[in-house]
């Protein structure tokens, strides 16, 4: 089939849906625009809490898109919930690129909520994430290609090495939109800037992870290489995981009993209250950079989103290099 044609057919109905702005009391639907092409825009749905509380962003999951716009009667959130439709979805403007520019629109939808909807907000600074399956991807690269943003990260049954996922889809599903937003599976290092597994080097916010045993959608095997490549970098102490080792199937949650969501949800909620941080890197140390990189006091682009490399940095000399780089393959900017 031709698969980028339908695809792109299927988002232009949807797109004639919602020309405007759509809010109510509790929700709202708005449009944004992306810091890195002012041409895109962008679209999200906004929960609104009964009472000011912290920003909570998520993603869809990977054939999904934010839901319509739907008007309630009663707050639907405990946080000032973000939802994002990325770029290429059926709201947004642009190409879907798997967790490469597209992770930006997360960013860009947190900072028009900063300033437009700040009495909803205790904190601008604390900053949470939560996602699952093609979002929990999601969560576990933006973890590593923006470290010091985010006070919190949650990644539920999350994909974290994209190249394994594409050998091992067993639900023959996903392949076709690897090929359209990645490229073949020849360009290794373009999975790799992908996939969070590959960047933990990187990791310093504290991150909650969830799997269930039995998925086949996105296998275990995808927190567990997550976990090990953590800790080979010394960063296991930030992860909690917890595993339903009966839940799963061909769908994430498949099987999971009531006491298992109540024990997930928990879980969630406690690691999340107990282990918020303000997240900042170290004076000076090596990072990956997966194509780019975002922090605090600098960002990092490669002229290729498709390379990787290691950066060695000094805040306090104010430095940065990319180790095996000409000085014309990437841009650093300093805040």
């Amino acid at each position: 089939m031709n698969f980028d044609l339908q695809y792109e057919d299927s988002i232009r109905k949807e797109k004639q849906k919602f020309k405007y702005e759509r809010f109510s009391r509790y929700c709202d639907f708005i449009y944004y625009t992306s810091s890195l092409d002012n041409s895109l825009r962008l679209a999200a749905r906004i929960l609104k809490p009964e009472k000011p509380s912290y920003i909570l962003a998520t993603t869809h999951g990977w054939h999904m898109s934010i839901p319509e716009f739907k008007e309630y009667n009663s707050a639907q959130s405990d946080y000032l919930r973000v939802e994002v439709d990325m770029r290429g979805r059926a709201f947004s403007d642009g190409k879907p690129d798997c967790n490469g520019y597209e992770l930006f629109d997360v960013i860009d939808a947190i900072e028009y909520v900063k300033k437009n909807y700040a009495e909803y907000i205790i904190d601008p600074e604390t900053v949470f994430f939560e996602a699952g399956s093609g979002g929990g991807g999601n969560a576990l690269a933006i973890a590593c290609k923006f470290p010091d943003y985010f006070s919190h990260i949650t990644a539920l049954c999350g994909i974290s090495d994209y190249e394994k996922w594409y050998l091992g889809d067993k639900v023959g599903e996903f392949q076709d939109e690897l090929k359209v937003w990645i490229g073949g599976i020849s360009n290794k290092e373009a999975y790799a800037t992908r996939s969070g597994a590959k960047l933990t080097k990187n990791l310093i916010t504290p991150l909650a992870i969830i799997h269930g045993g039995k998925d086949i959608r996105v296998p275990i095997s995808h927190a567990k290489e997550f976990i090990l490549e953590a800790r080979k970098n010394g960063k296991g102490e930030l992860i909690n995981f917890l595993e339903l080792s009966t839940v799963g199937g061909w769908s994430h949650w498949e099987n999971i009993t009531d006491d298992q969501i109540n024990k997930r949800d928990t879980f969630i909620v406690k690691d999340r209250n107990s282990r918020k941080v303000s997240s900042k890197i170290p004076q000076k140390g090596e990072l990956t950079v997966g194509g780019y990189l975002v922090t605090r006091h600098f960002s990092v682009f490669l002229k290729d989103i498709n390379r990787i490399a290691t950066l060695r940095y000094d805040l306090t000399e104010k430095t940065a290099t990319l180790e095996g780089f000409d000085r014309n393959e990437y841009e650093i900017y300093w805040r």
